[in-house]
């Protein structure tokens, strides 16, 4: 759980506000996804905090209360792939300063050119849960699979060896190109998600281990070109996984009518399955206890700084809905999904069934 002991510190009025928003924060929290379990489950999430925190559209700053707000809701889960983290890194530390000392990450240096954004990718977990197994590295396109023959990808794609109980993979995020809806700029966003997700089925094959790709792939829709992609190399969806694939067909952005972020799976047989949870894949709504709709005034003496609130209050509400509050917390939602992680009944089936001695396939192995 976050550390909050800097509030008490705070202005009255200022402390009592943020105090409030946590408890309805928590509460939705509670709610909306599965309880963090010691050693059962696995809870792992993906999510676009927007330009944090370079304030370098003029829609900011991020006031001292938001910093509590996404620890809170990076605090939920065990291990959480981030993009758009920026060159500055202080920012990120105060988040890390609230999550508190079992909290650590791994990040990548920015990309550079105008698609790179100045971006970093980010992996942040909890360390009693999630253990880094010491390998990780950008992805790096073959010359025979640039985009186009001679591109890179927009954002270079991050990978990093992990282990959580028995479960042991690969996890490989990412910020894929946006383009647009037609076009050469669509063309490049399918070519995008196609070139990842070929890099990663390939290396499965070669070694047998389990890979989740993740982040941001800017997939148009479920039955989109950008989803034909992603799934055309034999990648298993949460939806994938259940009777009624029906339930799962989520939308991540703030709007809730977008599917731009996915979590996609390539297990060895026996690996890869669902928590115990009734809400064990979904998204997170924050907004329907922070920054509420209903809260523009409030908020418009704090934020008016940037220069670009509107006159009215009624044209106020509009930029504070559509705009101002997404870059104190984000314009995606966090897209996350409940795994087992305990083999240990699987593991004692199969050698009892065995007719030879079976190695076991011990947490802290390095091969199964």
């Amino acid at each position: 759980m976050p550390m909050y002991w800097q509030l008490k510190r705070w202005k009255t009025a200022d402390r009592e506000c943020t105090i409030n928003h946590l408890f309805a924060l928590r509460k939705a929290l509670a709610k909306a996804v599965p309880q963090r379990t010691s050693s059962d489950t696995l809870l792992l999430a993906t999510w676009n905090i927007r330009d944090f925190d370079s304030n370098k559209f003029g829609q900011g700053p991020r006031l001292a209360e938001s910093f509590h707000y996404l620890a809170e809701v990076i605090a939920a889960f065990d291990l959480v792939a981030l993009q758009e983290v920026n060159e500055d890194m202080r920012p990120f530390e105060r988040v890390m300063n609230l999550l508190g000392p079992a909290w650590t990450y791994i990040a990548t240096d920015l990309t550079e050119g105008p698609s790179g954004n100045g971006e970093r990718m980010v992996f942040v977990y909890d360390s009693n849960k999630v253990q880094f197994k010491h390998i990780a590295g950008e992805i790096v396109l073959p010359k025979a699979a640039l985009i186009n023959g001679e591109e890179q990808l927009a954002r270079s794609p991050f990978l990093v060896r992990f282990q959580s109980g028995w479960f042991k993979f690969n996890l490989c995020t990412v910020h894929l190109y946006y383009g647009d809806t037609s076009g050469e700029g669509y063309a490049r966003r399918v070519a995008e998600i196609d070139a990842v997700a070929k890099f990663v089925k390939k290396r499965a094959d070669q070694d047998g281990q389990n890979y989740i790709l993740l982040g941001d792939m800017n997939v148009v829709g479920p039955n989109d070109n950008t989803m034909k992609a992603l799934k055309k190399h034999k990648f298993l969806l949460p939806a994938d996984l259940t009777l009624d694939n029906d339930t799962l067909k989520w939308a991540s952005n703030m709007g809730m009518d977008k599917h731009y972020d996915q979590i996609a799976f390539l297990v060895r047989k026996d690996e890869l399955e669902l928590g115990p949870s009734d809400k064990n894949a979904g998204v997170f709504n924050y907004y329907q206890a922070v920054y509420t709709e209903d809260e523009a005034e409030t908020y418009y003496p704090l934020g008016k700084g940037n220069d670009k609130w509107p006159t009215t209050p009624a044209e106020r509400k509009t930029y504070f809905a559509k705009e101002w509050r997404t870059w104190q917390m984000s314009d995606h939602l966090p897209l996350f999904v409940e795994l087992k992680i305990d083999f240990t009944d699987k593991y004692l089936k199969r050698i009892r069934a065995a007719e030879q001695p079976v190695d076991p396939p011990t947490p802290d192995a390095t091969d199964n």
